[in-house]
């Protein structure tokens, strides 16, 4: 292949409509724009959300309020994972956090897939499915719910 040899597949061009051209191309006279109104003038398209001076509804509606949909505040944790972490019988949202297990922005975790090897380990506002909960109270451990003094 070279480059004077190089041609678009067959039906990637198209050709430019040509309106304005007489009632045989089907864009004769008004040129597929109408009659009459704002559209069909030359200049006559407006921006986004314009209601031909009625007050918008992205501005009739009241703002309150604001949900990030990209920061998260949760996350989920294997069992594993923790037990990963020597000498702690306590598992609490800061000890994760100073570990940087978890991000510092992390307000909730939740702990799944229960593991093989458990210790004796108390965790403190830390959630928990079923399989695991059973798992470390088998083991001696607990979950426990308590406020946090803001």
């Amino acid at each position: 292949m070279q480059l004077n040899t190089i041609k678009s597949s067959k039906g990637t061009k198209r050709n430019k409509l040509r309106v304005g051209r007489g009632i045989g191309s089907g864009h004769g006279k008004t040129c597929g724009r109408g009659h009459k109104g704002q559209k069909s003038r030359s200049g006559g398209f407006h921006k986004v959300g314009f209601e031909g001076g009625q007050m918008p509804i992205q501005r009739r509606l009241p703002k309150k309020g604001f949900i990030s949909h990209t920061a998260k505040d949760s996350i989920s944790l294997k069992l594993s994972d923790l037990m990963n972490l020597d000498g702690n019988e306590i598992i609490d949202l800061s000890l994760l956090k100073s570990k940087k297990i978890i991000s510092h922005k992390i307000r909730r975790v939740k702990i799944y897939n229960p593991s093989d090897n458990v210790k004796k380990i108390n965790f403190i506002n830390i959630f928990a499915s079923k399989s695991v909960k059973n798992q470390i109270e088998n083991n001696g451990g607990a979950l426990k719910f308590r406020e946090e003094a803001n």
